[in-house]
C-alpha cells in the first residue's frame, strides 16, 4: 500500500533557478488574444512559407502584463499558438511564476498547455504537477499534482518535505482564487498520515475567504469529555463576516458560537455569542464591542459583556472564564485642547462563587471631566476635574454624588539651582446615601446627606546636586521635601460620608508626595504634614545606572478624625507622627539585567509592611525573570462583613473610637512568581509558576514550547491551576497545535 501511495504522483517540488524578472503592473487589464507582443531574443528568424516565427537565446515576450521567458520560442501565425521550450518561465500579473519544460500557449496566454510545471506562489507557496492546463485564464487544471510551503533542501532536492499535500488532480481556480484537491494525501516526511477524497482551500494570496476552518480535537477529564470545535468562516462582504463554531462534546454540549465583526467607516463592531446546553440546562453568553467616531472630538462605544453562570464559562473554557468579574458600559467620550469628557452607565457580574451578585453596583450613571490650561500670566497653570456619579446596588449602599477639584500649580527655580512647585487646591462635593449601614460602608445610620470639602496649599522643592565623574558618568543626589497645609475637616466618621472611590488606601513612594494619597473624592488628607525623601542617581560611563530614593511623612496632628487611616499596616497608624518609612531602589548594570524593588517599613520596630520586587536577566536564549510581592493586609476583605464604631484593636497604642477590623483582614498576602524564556534558531521555549508562599500552595503553573520554520508550526502549551473557579479543585489543559503555512492550524487540547 505504502509503495502505491508513494508513486501516485511523480511531479516532485524543486528549487527553481534565479531568474531576474521585469517589473510588472500589478493592476493588469482583463487578457486579451489581440493585445500587442513585444519580445526580444538573442536571434529571431521567420519561415515566410509555413508563416512560422523562431526567436533562439534568451527570449522574453511580454503580453497583456504576461511575461514569457524560454531557451526557445515558436508563433505560429496561422494558428496563432504559441510554443516555448526549455527552461520556460511564466510570470503572471498577481506575482505568481511558473516553470514548464515546455509550454504551448494561445489566445494571449489565456489558453495552455505546460509539461512538468512548477509555480511559485505568494507566502512562500510552491506546486508543481507532471501536466497543466489553462483554460480562457481562469482554470489551472494540474494532474498528480503537490503542494507544500516547505523549502526544498538544496543539497539533497529530493528529499521529501515536512509536509506536501498530493493529489491525482488538483485545480487553480484563478477568477475566485481556490485551489481543489481531488483524491488528496498529506504526506509528512514523506510518509501518508491523512487521506481526503476531496480538499478545497483559499490561494495564498487570499486574506479573507468564506470555508471551513481547521477543527480542534481535544478531552477534558473534568468538563466537556472528549470534544471536538469545527469553525466555518463566511465572508458577508468587503467589511464584515461571521465565524461560526460548533462544539460537540462527550459530557457537555452541544454548543454554537457566533463571531461578527464589522468594519464600518467611522468604526467597528465585534458581537460574538453562543448557546448550549451545560449541565443539562441551557447556558450562553454575549460579548459585544463597540467604538464609533461622532466627529473630530466625540466618539461613543458599548463593551457589553454576560454569561449565565461562571460553571458555564470553565465548562466550555470561554476566553476570560478565569476573571473574577464581568464588566459592561455604554459610554461617550470627547477629547478638547488640554480637557477629556466622558459620560458612561456601567454593571458587573460575578465571576467567582465568592462574589454576591446583588452585592455588585450598577453606576446611572457616570460624569467625569478634566481640564489643564495654558500657562497663565503669573506662570501657573490652571486645572479642574469633575466626578459625578449615581451608584445603585440591589443589597447594600446606594449614593449618588456631585463632586470637583480646581488646583493651581505654579513652577519656579531658585538661584542656586532649586527647583520649587507651589501649589493652591480646593475640592469638595455634595453627597446623598441611604442603605449605608449595608456594604461597603457599614455606617450607624441608613440616609445621610450633607457637603464636605477641603482647601490646601503645599510647597514642594527638589534640589538636585549633580557631579560628573570620569569617563563621562555623573552622580545626582536631589533632596525633596514638601510642606502641606490644609484643615482637619470633611472626613468625620459620625457624618457618615459614603466610600466608595476612597476604599483601598496604600502608602508606597508612588503616593508619598500625592496632595490626596486616597485618590478618590469621598476621604482627603488633611492637617499639617511634611513629606521628604532623598533620591540619589548614578550614570554610569558604560550605561550602567543606579537610582533609589528613601522618604517618610511626617503628620502635625496625630488626633485627626481622618478614621480610614487607623486602617491598620497602611502605613500611618494612631498614635504616630511618623508613617512607615518608603524606598525604592532599581539597578541596571548592563543590558542583560534590570532589577526594581519597593518597599514600606516600621520606622519603630524594623516590621516590613509592604515588599514589591523584580527582577529580569538573561539573554534571548535564556532570559529568567522572579517577582514577589509581600502586604502586612488584605485590603479586599475589610468591606466584606460589618464591623462598628467603639471596636478597638490591639495593635494602637492609645484606645481610641475606630472600627474594628475582620480577623482575616490582617492575613498578609505573600505570592512569589517565577519565569524562563528561551528563543534560540526556530526553538521557543516559555515556562512561568506562581507560588502563594502565605498558603503554601502553587496558584498555577505552565509552559509553552514552540518549534517554527518557513512551513509549519509546532506548539504545546499546558498549565495547571491550582485555585478553585466556580467551587472545583483546580484544571489542567494542554493544547497541542500543528500549523501548516498557508493551510491553517490543526489544535488538540487534553
Amino acid at each position: 500500500m505504502l509503495a502505491f501511495l508513494a508513486t501516485t504522483a511523480s511531479a516532485q517540488l524543486y528549487r527553481p533557478p534565479v531568474q531576474h524578472f521585469p517589473t510588472l503592473n500589478m493592476n493588469a487589464q482583463p487578457l486579451s488574444g489581440n493585445a500587442p507582443v513585444t519580445f526580444q531574443a538573442d536571434s529571431v528568424t521567420y519561415d515566410k512559407t509555413n508563416g512560422l516565427v523562431t526567436a533562439d537565446g534568451h527570449v522574453q515576450a511580454w503580453q497583456n502584463d504576461h511575461v514569457l521567458m524560454a531557451d526557445r520560442l515558436t508563433f505560429d501565425r496561422n494558428t496563432n499558438v504559441a510554443a516555448a521550450y526549455g527552461h520556460v518561465v511564466i510570470v503572471e500579473p498577481d506575482g505568481q511564476v511558473l516553470f514548464a519544460n515546455y509550454a504551448e500557449l494561445s489566445q494571449g496566454m489565456r489558453n495552455g498547455v505546460l509539461t512538468a510545471m512548477r509555480a511559485v506562489m505568494t507566502e512562500n507557496a510552491k506546486m508543481a504537477a507532471n501536466g497543466a492546463r489553462r483554460t480562457e485564464g481562469k482554470l489551472n487544471v494540474m494532474s498528480r499534482g503537490v503542494y507544500s510551503t516547505c523549502d526544498v533542501c538544496a543539497k539533497h532536492p529530493d528529499t521529501a518535505p515536512i509536509w506536501e499535500i498530493r493529489a491525482f488532480q488538483v485545480t487553480q481556480d484563478l477568477e475566485h482564487k481556490r485551489i481543489e484537491y481531488k483524491d488528496a494525501y498529506l504526506d509528512v516526511y514523506g510518509l501518508p498520515v491523512l487521506y481526503l477524497p476531496y480538499f478545497s482551500m483559499s490561494d495564498p494570496s487570499v486574506k479573507r475567504q468564506s470555508g471551513l476552518l481547521a477543527p480542534s480535537i481535544g478531552a477534558s477529564d473534568h468538563y466537556l469529555g472528549t470534544f471536538i470545535r469545527q469553525p466555518y468562516f463566511l465572508v458577508l462582504d468587503d467589511q464584515s463576516d461571521v465565524t461560526l463554531t460548533g462544539t460537540l462534546g462527550t459530557d457537555q454540549g452541544p454548543q454554537l458560537e457566533a463571531l461578527y465583526n464589522r468594519a464600518l467607516n467611522n468604526g467597528v463592531l465585534r458581537l460574538d455569542g453562543a448557546i448550549a446546553r451545560d449541565e443539562g440546562t441551557t447556558a450562553g453568553y454575549f460579548f459585544g464591542h463597540g467604538l464609533f467616531d461622532w466627529n473630530d472630538t466625540w466618539r461613543y462605544g458599548f463593551d457589553i459583556n454576560l454569561a449565565s453562570s461562571t460553571a458555564y464559562l470553565r465548562d466550555f473554557q470561554v476566553p476570560g472564564y478565569g476573571n473574577n468579574l464581568l464588566s459592561s458600559q455604554l459610554y461617550i467620550e470627547g477629547f478638547g485642547v488640554g480637557s477629556y469628557a466622558k459620560l458612561d452607565v456601567r454593571s458587573y457580574q460575578g465571576l467567582n462563587a465568592t462574589i454576591k451578585q446583588s452585592l455588585l453596583p450598577y453606576v446611572l450613571p457616570r460624569y467625569q471631566y478634566s481640564y489643564s490650561g495654558e500657562p497663565d500670566a503669573l506662570g501657573g497653570r490652571l486645572s479642574f476635574d469633575t466626578m459625578e456619579w449615581n451608584l445603585l446596588r440591589d443589597e447594600g449602599s446606594n449614593d449618588q454624588q456631585l463632586a470637583a477639584r480646581l488646583q493651581w500649580d505654579r513652577p519656579f527655580s531658585g538661584r542656586l539651582g532649586e527647583q520649587w512647585l507651589f501649589t493652591a487646591q480646593a475640592e469638595g462635593a455634595i453627597y446623598n446615601g441611604n442603605v449605608l449601614n449595608g456594604q461597603p460602608n457599614y455606617q450607624d445610620t441608613d440616609v445621610a446627606t450633607g457637603v464636605h470639602g477641603q482647601g490646601q496649599v503645599a510647597l514642594r522643592l527638589n534640589w538636585p546636586f549633580v557631579r560628573a565623574t570620569d569617563g563621562g558618568g555623573n552622580e545626582v543626589v536631589e533632596p525633596v521635601i514638601q510642606v502641606i497645609a490644609a484643615p482637619q475637616s470633611g472626613n468625620n466618621p459620625r457624618d457618615n460620608i459614603p466610600n466608595e472611590d476612597s476604599l483601598d488606601y496604600e502608602f508606597t513612594d508612588a503616593t508619598l508626595f500625592s496632595l490626596n494619597r486616597f485618590g478618590g473624592y469621598d476621604r482627603y488628607d488633611g492637617g499639617v504634614r511634611v513629606n521628604a525623601a532623598l533620591r540619589a542617581e548614578w550614570n554610569m560611563a558604560g550605561g550602567q545606572k543606579l537610582e533609589g530614593l528613601v522618604g517618610a511623612s511626617y503628620q502635625a496632628h496625630i488626633d485627626h478624625d481622618l478614621y480610614p487611616q487607623f486602617q491598620p499596616y497602611n502605613g500611618f497608624e494612631t498614635g504616630k507622627h511618623l508613617s512607615d518609612v518608603v524606598g525604592r531602589i532599581s539597578y541596571v548594570p548592563n543590558a542583560l539585567v534590570d532589577f526594581t524593588g519597593r518597599t514600606r517599613v516600621d520606622h519603630d520596630n524594623g516590621d516590613i509592611r509592604f515588599v514589591d520586587a523584580i527582577t529580569r536577566f538573561g539573554v534571548p536564549v535564556a532570559r529568567f525573570d522572579f517577582g514577589y510581592i509581600y502586604s502586612a493586609n488584605n485590603p479586599y476583605l475589610l468591606y466584606n462583613s460589618n464591623f462598628h464604631l467603639g471596636d478597638t484593636v490591639s495593635y494602637l497604642t492609645t484606645p481610641v473610637l475606630i472600627r474594628g477590623f475582620p480577623a482575616d483582614y490582617t492575613i498578609p498576602r505573600q505570592e512569589v512568581t517565577a519565569g524562563f524564556s528561551s528563543h534560540f534558531s526556530q526553538y521557543t521555549l516559555k515556562l512561568d509558576a506562581r507560588r502563594d508562599l502565605q498558603t503554601g500552595q502553587l496558584v498555577s503553573a505552565g509552559g509553552d514550547v514552540r518549534w517554527e520554520n518557513e512551513c509549519v508550526i509546532f506548539d504545546v502549551f499546558a498549565n495547571r491551576r491550582f485555585t478553585s473557579i466556580a467551587g472545583d479543585n483546580g484544571d489542567t489543559t494542554v493544547v497541542f497545535t500543528i500549523t501548516l503555512k498557508s493551510i491553517g492550524g490543526f489544535g488538540v487540547n487534553g
